[in-house]
């Protein structure tokens, strides 16, 4: 319900905080006072259309909040969750008007759009005016209205779910006739790219396999090359004399150093022997090498023609996925899918045929919730119309004839909430044919006719305030005191705001609120009260006198709240 409305620079209102409790609270005031200032206000901070006029004449701009203390399983707070916006025990709805008409709207202190606090006002606040009737007024919500009156739950929740059976086997086999004839169309392409794509055969992690292989081919073949050059230095085989090479010069430099020794004393010792002792080293040296060189040429032999293929294998799988514009990794998976679809052209008719029989069946089982669920409705319809006709003759709408329609719908038009069209609809006068709520009625049965409502569909409606403009306008008597006593009865359910001029009407509220004006300073101000027990008597006989307010004027205002 409303707990706080915050008024600033709104017309004649500098500054205004009002407090709300649960129950009926009237509003009363002389005219001009500004109770309409004050709905205005409300209507500006429920998303509202904004005008420049609304802010006060030495303000830069205007601003109103209200704020509302709902229960979580409220649908306002599944409304926030979709936006992404917090909200634990309030809902603070706010609107900042510039002087030059532009507004801005905050819920919970983030900035949302216009539009999105018309929907959470929509949940949170009913306005029902001589020249603005909304809720029962919209045709949208009569289904639920009507269902939550009168039709069990199971019904509603029976044709619910057959409606969801219906339309996900509806959405099947439309995706599988969808699938095929996409299938069909591209029968030549399937087919030559299966077989394209079998005779490869990729296997899940090839590619990552053969490149792996492939690197180690080529480093194999790199140190081959190596080594191979490394044993044609050291061991010449072609193309250069085989003294060529460090083995021939080794041997070559012994020799001529052995010579230094002379032929007829061949046991002198050799001035060179230390240099002979070392080329005799190398050469072992060297002969280790070539030994061990060749015995690793053995080990690292390369295999050119594995390379080749390794290199063809992966080459190939690598311009498949090219050509299908898909990952090499993914090339199975892409060949699986293609045989799917291409497997769906043989057995695709026997699968459209058993979707076509399961959409049957779902909508046999829909359209039999549905003749369930009208079957109720037009009872209820019926039990709610006698129960307005009631309510009507003591609101002086003695002649009006209420009418709740239930119509099918067509085919097109069925869905989660059924196959039927509810409608409210009101005739005025005998003779006159039943029209929409809106247009029939004149403000004042308009707004008599949405209490009779009220009362009879209390418990149909998930708003939690309800705001009454005047309803009681050119009643008086035992009518106003009706319409006082039922504006109570709805009020034992809902939170009731009142704008009346009656003093029947006054004296049923929880709460009185007085708006009066003030001029301070040479300018107007609209301020408002809460009215105690005695305050309340003396307004109650204001409203009962006029301008003069007398002992019995004041003796008729007790007579009327005693009677309570």
């Amino acid at each position: 319900m409303l707990t706080t409305l915050s008024i600033r620079d709104v017309v004649l209102i500098q500054r205004l905080d009002l407090s709300f409790g649960a129950g009926l609270t009237v509003l009363t005031g002389e005219t001009g006072a500004g109770k309409s200032i004050l709905l205005d206000s409300l209507g500006l901070a429920l998303g509202a259309r904004s005008e420049q006029g609304l802010v006060r004449a030495e303000a830069e701009q205007a601003s109103v909040a209200a704020v509302f203390a709902t229960p979580r399983t409220h649908p306002a707070f599944d409304l926030l969750a979709e936006q992404g916006i917090e909200a634990e025990d309030e809902i603070v709805l706010r609107r900042i008007v510039a002087k030059d008409g532009r507004s801005r709207a905050f819920v919970n202190d983030q900035p949302v759009s216009a539009a999105l606090l018309r929907r959470l006002g929509a949940t949170l606040v009913e306005v029902q005016g001589q020249h603005d009737q909304m809720g029962l007024a919209d045709p949208a919500g009569h289904a639920a209205l009507l269902d939550a009156f009168g039709v069990p739950e199971p019904l509603r929740t029976e044709s619910a779910a057959a409606w969801r059976a219906l339309r996900e086997a509806t959405t099947a086999l439309s995706r599988a006739r969808d699938s095929i004839a996409a299938a069909e169309r591209d029968r030549e392409w399937l087919t030559h790219a299966v077989e394209e794509l079998s005779h490869l055969a990729p296997e899940e992690g090839e590619e990552t396999r053969l490149a792996e292989e492939r690197q180690a081919l080529q480093q194999g073949e790199r140190r081959a090359e190596a080594v191979a050059a490394a044993l044609s230095e050291l061991s010449p085989q072609s193309g250069r004399s085989r003294t060529a090479g460090p083995a021939a010069a080794l041997r070559s430099a012994s020799r001529a150093l052995q010579r230094l020794v002379p032929n007829n004393a061949p046991d002198a010792p050799n001035p060179a022997q230390a240099a002979l002792t070392a080329l005799e080293a190398a050469e072992t040296a060297l002969a280790e090498a070539e030994s061990l060189l060749s015995r690793l040429a053995q080990d690292v032999e390369a295999d050119p023609r594995r390379l080749e293929a390794t290199e063809e294998r992966l080459f190939a799988l690598r311009a498949a996925a090219r050509k299908h514009s898909v990952a090499v990794a993914d090339l199975p998976g892409f060949l699986a899918s293609l045989q799917t679809r291409l497997g769906a052209l043989e057995t695709g008719a026997e699968e459209v045929a058993g979707l076509e029989r399961a959409v049957a069946e779902a909508r046999t089982r829909y359209v039999a919730a549905c003749a369930r669920l009208t079957h109720s409705r037009q009872a209820a319809a019926t039990k709610l119309e006698k129960a307005i006709a009631r309510e009507l003759p003591p609101l002086k709408l003695e002649r009006a004839r209420f009418v709740a329609e239930v119509a099918p719908l067509p085919e097109t038009g069925w869905g989660i909430g059924g196959a039927d069209s509810v409608r409210f609809l009101i005739s005025t006068n005998p003779g006159q044919p039943p029209g929409p709520l809106a247009r029939v009625a004149s403000g004042g049965e308009l707004s008599r006719l949405m209490l009779a409502l009220k009362v009879v569909l209390a418990g149909g409606s998930t708003v939690p305030t309800l705001v009454f403009d005047e309803v009681d306008s050119g009643i008086g008597g035992a009518t106003a005191a009706a319409v006082g006593e039922r504006l109570a009865r709805v009020a034992e359910g809902v939170q009731v705001l009142l704008v009346t001029h009656s003093p029947q009407v006054a004296a049923r509220g929880a709460a009185h609120l007085r708006v009066m004006k003030q001029v301070t300073r040479g300018r107007a101000e609209t301020r408002v009260e809460m009215l105690s027990a005695d305050e309340r008597r003396e307004e109650i006989a204001r409203m009962l006198a006029g301008e003069t307010v007398t002992e019995q004027a004041r003796a008729a205002a007790d007579s009327l709240l005693a009677s309570l």
